[in-house]
């Protein structure tokens, strides 16, 4: 079992005897999740595959968030707000604004892009670094300024 899946079913637990509904629920949802990979790939999920569960989740997230606020369903969205947070706590720290530019640079003089057609080979470089610790679709915005 990886580290990161012994993780989330102590966080199962702490949330069980804290009484955290919210949480909870989250936290089942996720397990839910990975369950359904591990039958589907027919594989033990590594922390990599795990990471990537833990931000699809989040973004499909926040996309209800934005939904919800449209419609004037501020309730929905706070639960969908709630549930973010619980996931959160499973992924690695954050990237900083500094740390991501960094790293775009690096990406870019290592495979040698020069135009927005070049995106695609930025993005394959730092899509793995980059995984669960920084908002993908800012960066891909960063990308393309940068490449501009």
């Amino acid at each position: 079992m990886s580290a990161l899946l012994a993780q989330i079913k102590d966080g199962m637990k702490d949330a069980m005897r804290a009484k955290e509904k919210e949480r909870l629920t989250a936290i089942r949802m996720l397990l839910a999740q990975i369950k359904q990979v591990e039958v589907d790939s027919k594989i033990e999920v590594q922390d990599a595959d795990i990471i990537a569960i833990l931000d699809k989740m989040i973004k499909q997230r926040r996309d209800s968030i934005t939904q919800f606020e449209a419609a004037d369903r501020q309730e929905l969205a706070d639960a969908e707000k709630l549930e973010i947070e619980a996931l959160q706590v499973f992924l690695p720290k954050a990237l900083d604004d500094n740390e991501i530019a960094q790293l775009i640079d690096a990406a870019v003089t290592e495979s040698g892009a020069e135009s927005m057609k070049d995106m695609g080979k930025v993005m394959g470089i730092l899509k793995p670094q980059m995984q669960g610790r920084a908002d993908m679709g800012k960066v891909s915005g960063l990308i393309k300024a940068r490449l501009s």
